[in-house]
């Protein structure tokens, strides 16, 4: 839209705009069309297009349009296909729908817009549909498959909510736990390499492995157990035991459904020690419920940045340093709790035990 002539041409599009808008201004307040043509250096036709089109359409009609064709216009999908190629994105994975593999790709949405609609995209055609549907490329959740649905709303609506009466009638901590082992040859992460060449870790046929049982709460603490040997019922009750002595009330240890966790040593050591601690088990196949799973995956980020150990005793140490380092930043362990899965924690406990 540019009915300007002279020098005011040279103006940037919202210049262009605010010019038409004050000299409309102007002619509203009783300026003579002749004055408002000398004042902003416009020709006498200008002022009349953009008078005509403030009478006929007011504000909107004076103010800048974007060039090109309008979102829709000469779309080849309609509507009403996008949002049902849109759905079936979401809702379905592309083996459900007769095509190949589990993830979908621009390709594998192309190949969905063919057998649907008979139409041929380019994968650069489909992102642009991907952009405008507003879905972008992630790296998915995942999911067992043997995963109980009934279970886990059983968890939110009524186990999880159980849990925490309990604690806060009898004034006990709430703690999740779980374990984890942490191997010499592990590499996580990225690093930076040659365009177009895979950087290559060298690593040692010395493999050497430890491993680690840690429990946080909402307030921000972290207790932890190293160990070199297998984790089984012994090490488990080990474990039970360096939490009960860290508190003089009881408390309630959400902890996933490990055999070690639910074996005939652990349950006869527990029913000794019933009024300092109680057991809880998150639905089988649920890790994601369970917030000490983000202390895991903390640790095996951090550990390669640091990672020296040439020997067992050494990645011991190193995997102590971390959680000890971790016991000085209550902020950190508290931000666990954040997660977008186990927020529930805090969501519906608004007051930490």
């Amino acid at each position: 839209m540019s009915d300007l002539v002279g020098d005011a041409r040279r103006l940037s599009p919202s210049a262009q705009e605010a010019l038409r808008l004050r000299a409309v201004a102007a002619l509203v307040a009783g300026r003579d069309r002749e004055d408002v043509a000398a004042v902003f250096g416009v020709s006498l036709k200008a002022v009349d297009i953009w008078w005509a089109k403030w009478q006929a359409g007011g504000r909107e009609a004076l103010v800048m349009r974007p060039r090109g064709k309008p979102v829709g216009v000469h779309e080849v999908l309609g509507e009403a296909e996008q949002a049902a190629v849109r759905q079936a994105v979401l809702d379905h994975i592309p083996s459900d729908l007769g095509l190949s593999g589990q993830l979908w790709t621009r390709g594998q949405i192309g190949e969905l817009i063919f057998k649907l609609y008979r139409v041929r995209f380019t994968e650069p055609g489909v992102g642009k549909y991907l952009k405008r549907w507003g879905l972008t490329f992630q790296r998915p959740d995942k999911r067992a498959i043997e995963q109980d649905a009934e279970a886990v709303r059983l968890w939110h609506q009524e186990t999880w909510p159980a849990i925490q009466a309990q604690a806060k009638a009898e004034n006990a901590e709430v703690l999740f736990a779980d374990q984890v082992g942490v191997r010499s040859d592990q590499v996580t992460g990225r690093t930076w390499g040659a365009r177009g060449a895979t950087p290559i870790v060298r690593r040692t046929g010395n493999r050497f492995s430890v491993n680690a049982m840690s429990a946080i709460s909402t307030r921000g603490r972290m207790h932890f157990m190293v160990f070199t040997e297998t984790f089984d019922a012994k090490v488990m009750c080990r474990f039970l035991a360096r939490i009960v002595g860290h508190f003089d009330h009881k408390v309630h240890l959400v902890v996933d459904r490990h055999s070690a966790h639910r074996s005939k040593t652990v349950r006869a050591w527990l029913a000794e020690h019933q009024a300092q601690i109680e057991l809880h088990f998150l639905p089988s196949y649920s890790p994601e419920l369970n917030p000490d799973e983000l202390v895991n995956a903390d640790l095996k980020r951090s550990l390669p940045h640091t990672h020296r150990a040439r020997n067992q005793n050494e990645l011991a140490a190193e995997t102590r340093r971390f959680f000890h380092r971790r016991q000085r930043q209550p902020l950190i362990v508290r931000g666990y709790f954040g997660g977008p899965h186990v927020r529930y924690v805090l969501d519906e406990n608004p007051m930490s035990f």
